[in-house]
């Protein structure tokens, strides 16, 4: 029996979610699996990946081989080092303390490097709603800018009505009289 390590599609149309599962190659796609190592979510920036690497690793000494996906996933979590670092202590190149060191460097970096691009996409993401912000307080003075004219002509027609009220008559004597005249 092969094992393969891939991925099982969850969640709702348009919203994937993965399981991260060894099972045999010849099982469907969603179906029977032997092992649930771990979990991929896709929805968000940057990808969340929730990964048992011990076990991943023990499958891939075991011969499971991992679709393209899947192992792309391996390495970014540092899957695919571990397990070629196994090798090197197993056929005595390095040492385990050699080999931990460098996969806890490894890892570091990689942290830094997503908390990196973190960082970088909520500065853009502010930055955006800055803009946006502004645009917005342009176009509201735009607007108000566009009322006040509006507002000055009512305001002169106000007092030409208000100098033609005194000019007018107070009764219609008073406006008879000066008809007369």
């Amino acid at each position: 029996m092969s094992v393969k390590i891939r991925l099982q599609r969850h969640g709702k149309k348009g919203k994937p979610f993965y399981w991260i599962v060894a099972a045999d190659a010849r099982a469907k796609r969603d179906g029977k699996y032997l092992e649930k190592i771990g979990t991929y979510n896709p929805n968000v920036n940057p990808a969340i990946i929730d990964l048992n690497i011990d076990k991943a690793v023990e499958w891939l000494q075991n011969g499971a081989q991992p679709t393209d996906t899947a192992k792309n996933i391996l390495s970014y979590k540092g899957a695919m080092l571990k397990n070629h670092l196994v090798g090197g202590v197993r056929k005595g190149a390095l040492t385990q303390e050699q080999a931990d060191a460098k996969l806890a460097a490894w890892l570091e970096e990689k942290a830094t490097k997503v908390s990196d691009k973190e960082a970088g996409l909520s500065k853009t993401q502010s930055d955006a709603k800055a803009a946006a912000l502004a645009a917005e307080k342009a176009v509201n003075q735009a607007r108000i800018e566009a009322a006040k004219p509006v507002v000055e002509e009512v305001a002169e027609v106000a007092t030409d009505v208000e100098a033609a009220a005194e000019e007018a008559p107070e009764t219609i004597d008073e406006a008879a009289a000066k008809a007369a005249e």
